[in-house]
């Protein structure tokens, strides 16, 4: 027996008989597995307010050194980079020469963006062409782009077609971003003025074999809702792009690279195509540099 229970024993012994009807026993002692392992309660629950949060301090100890004045500059742009961020940047991922049966070709496709980390203005372009003739393909985007997670971005504006005549014009929604161990992927709708609507997605990776040596697979897949005849487009399935290029960054802004790329038109896009004199598909060995700032 336990000194406790001994204890109250003795002590209602002690009690007249009515008192002891109103005792209740001490609860039964067991013995706790995880005694002596979790932490203690609080003393008292924590508060939380909803007072304003305190003032930010201004006497900096760097005031005291250099003056106010001096370190104002870069206590801004301490804030503006670490808190509302507002940058700039232009890529051109293609700008390549293409050696190909027929007649060698050239190609770009870039983009330039600028604002902060949520909301940004973005301009893309593409195009490509014969060497011996003129521009077969000219495209460029304005859009507005929006980031929904950390991840992905969801855009929207209008895209311009100079070529191939006759001109087109666009309305686009479109997503991209970062997919799973880092791929680079992206989708995008297209409806004309003319009611007329396509899609794109598209894809690559860098694969680093060293911490400059790169190599990038490139997909890309074109689509149609409806036969297009005047730009030579059909309903389906238009076009597929497979490429394999391989970058050597001399420095991180610049690249030259040279690789392989398999291009073909499908279904009844490939059949206009051949009606026109012009290849379905064909393999190019490209050359060119990667390049941002």
């Amino acid at each position: 027996m336990t000194r406790a229970a001994a204890g109250f024993l003795m002590m209602l012994a002690l009690l007249p008989a009515a008192a002891r009807a109103q005792v209740a026993p001490p609860p039964p002692v067991t013995a706790d597995p995880h005694a002596g392992h979790s932490l203690p309660a609080p003393a008292t629950a924590e508060v939380i307010g909803n007072a304003p949060a305190p003032a930010p301090p201004t006497d900096h100890a760097a005031d005291a050194i250099w003056g106010a004045a001096a370190i104002a500059p870069s206590r801004a742009a301490l804030r503006r980079e670490h808190g509302g961020f507002t940058g700039s940047m232009i890529l051109f991922n293609l700008a390549e020469y293409q050696v190909r049966q027929g007649s060698d070709g050239y190609r770009w496709e870039g983009e330039g963006w600028f604002g902060g980390d949520i909301n940004r203005f973005v301009v893309k372009t593409e195009g490509e062409g014969d060497i011996r003739g003129p521009l077969e393909k000219v495209e460029v985007q304005a859009l507005y782009s929006r980031a929904i997670d950390p991840w992905w971005n969801l855009q929207a504006g209008v895209r311009y077609d100079a070529r191939p005549d006759p001109q087109r014009v666009y309305a686009t929604l479109g997503i991209e971003g970062l997919a799973p161990y880092w791929f680079k992927a992206g989708g995008a709708l297209f409806l004309s003025t003319k009611g007329e609507l396509l899609a794109r997605f598209e894809g690559f990776y860098d694969q680093r074999i060293t911490q400059r040596l790169i190599l990038q697979p490139r997909a890309e897949i074109d689509l149609s809702a409806q036969s297009i005849p005047e730009i030579g487009i059909g309903a389906g399935l238009t076009a597929i792009e497979l490429g394999l290029r391989l970058r050597y960054e001399i420095t991180r802004e610049f690249a030259p690279y040279f690789g392989v790329e398999w291009a073909g038109k499908t279904g009844e896009t490939a059949r206009l195509a051949r009606a026109a004199g012009e290849r379905a598909s064909g393999v190019s060995a490209v050359a060119g540099i990667r390049f941002w700032f």
